[in-house]
């Protein structure tokens, strides 16, 4: 065995797939689907919640208008929603990450992105609200099945964590990407685009302000091989070599996250405790450097066989692995390592951070407990809107440090 040192192509022996399993008639249904929004049209998320008659959770920045995204709630037949203004400097229960700090951020090219702080106000939300299921999906995801839903539902009544697989277009990194454009063998994991979480289970972790945070949130899952994968959605198609820079601010997370997802394929039936104890080795993550600087420069050189390609194709994509390389060039074993030890504390104190399993707070009692003072709970026919007035709550909650820590390594 290498031990988890070698870029693996397909991580699917960490799956337990049921995507062919009939939903259960008897599971409870999801409280909320949850969408970390940055894009104006959120149309076909809406349509699919009123469908499913599960409300939708909207967090908004960038491109996403709150104001917007209630005007097209309000005028599709069905649908409910909370739809939040996510501030740009928010910081989330004033708790701050270690795996945010600036060492970190440096070997991720200065990459800056809300996704991981909205999906753990996600988490948060529902332990205030006394949720139990709550599916996540992103705003570039459509063709999603009301039957798939059901069944990662029902899933969420025997699983922690239930997920989705977007295979077309590939969910896949830039050099993932590549590797496939140079014709190499390249696979799709599941991930956060379609994501479901059982809030009230006791030890619920957290997504790190890194690219592919979702493998993360989800590790301890894929390190027991019993990660369930209910079916496939679909992304929209993007250029993923559009901008070289995304390769940059790709690589430290991407190569974090596939060094441990290698370990893990590579140590089946050993504990989450032995395998973070190589991934804590500087010597693990010193090969597994070696390898990805040989991998990235092998699909240089099999992307300059690639027939039936334009130029201009060919050329972005290895001006996009050069980039990759460039910031590779700038990584260490040592920042690793000291990633993965912050993780582990990061979910140590994430555990005392989130509320307590039983709470049940009322929407603005929650909103109020999470300073978010700018959201709107709409419904198609429903007349006035409820929105936030920026009042402090006279509301209160337990945290979760009141009760006995998880265990370590969890």
């Amino acid at each position: 065995m290498s031990n988890g040192t070698k870029h693996v192509a397909s991580h699917a022996a960490l799956l337990r797939d049921v995507s062919a399993v009939a939903p259960s008639p008897t599971n409870s249904g999801l409280d909320a689907i949850v969408v970390p929004a940055s894009r104006p049209n959120l149309q076909r998320l809406i349509g699919l919640s009123a469908m499913l008659s599960v409300p939708l959770v909207v967090l908004c920045s960038r491109q996403a208008k709150a104001e917007r995204v209630a005007e097209r709630v309000e005028a599709t037949f069905g649908a409910r929603a909370l739809v939040v203004d996510v501030p740009h400097d928010y910081q989330l229960l004033r708790h701050h990450h270690l795996t945010s700090d600036k060492p970190f951020f440096v070997a991720s090219a200065e990459r800056v992105s809300d996704l991981s702080m909205k999906r753990n106000i996600g988490l948060v939300l529902a332990r205030l609200r006394g949720w139990s299921k709550i599916l996540f999906v992103d705003d570039d995801i459509h063709q999603l099945s009301p039957r798939d839903v059901l069944r990662l539902s029902g899933s969420l009544d025997r699983n922690p964590v239930a997920a989705m697989a977007s295979r077309y277009f590939p969910d896949n990194s830039v050099v993932c990407h590549a590797r496939r454009l140079a014709g190499l063998g390249q696979d799709v994991f599941v991930s956060g685009a379609v994501l479901g979480v059982n809030t009230q289970h006791p030890a619920v972790s957290f997504f790190p302000d890194v690219y592919n945070e979702d493998w993360f949130f989800f590790a301890q899952h894929a390190a027991a091989r019993s990660l369930p994968k209910i079916g496939e959605a679909r992304q929209d198609e993007y250029d993923p070599f559009a901008d070289p820079e995304r390769a940059a601010r790709e690589e430290f997370g991407d190569l974090l996250a596939e060094g441990l997802y290698a370990l893990f394929s590579d140590t089946p039936g050993w504990e989450l405790k032995d395998q973070l104890k190589v991934a804590t080795s500087t010597h693990h993550w010193r090969l597994f450097i070696e390898d990805r600087y040989v991998m990235i420069s092998e699909t240089l050189r099999q992307l300059s066989a690639v027939q039936y390609r334009t130029e201009i194709a060919l050329s972005s994509a290895q001006k996009s692995l050069r980039r990759a390389k460039l910031q590779l060039d700038q990584i260490n074993p040592e920042l690793c390592v000291d990633f993965i030890q912050r993780w582990r504390v990061d979910h140590e104190s994430w555990q005392e951070v989130m509320p307590r399993r039983g709470t049940v707070l009322s929407e603005r009692e929650a909103l109020n407990e999470l300073d978010l003072t700018t959201w709107i709970s709409c419904g198609y026919g429903n007349s006035p809107r409820s929105a936030g007035s920026g009042m402090p709550s006279s509301a209160s909650f337990s945290r979760s440090s009141d009760r006995p820590k998880a265990p370590a390594g969890v």
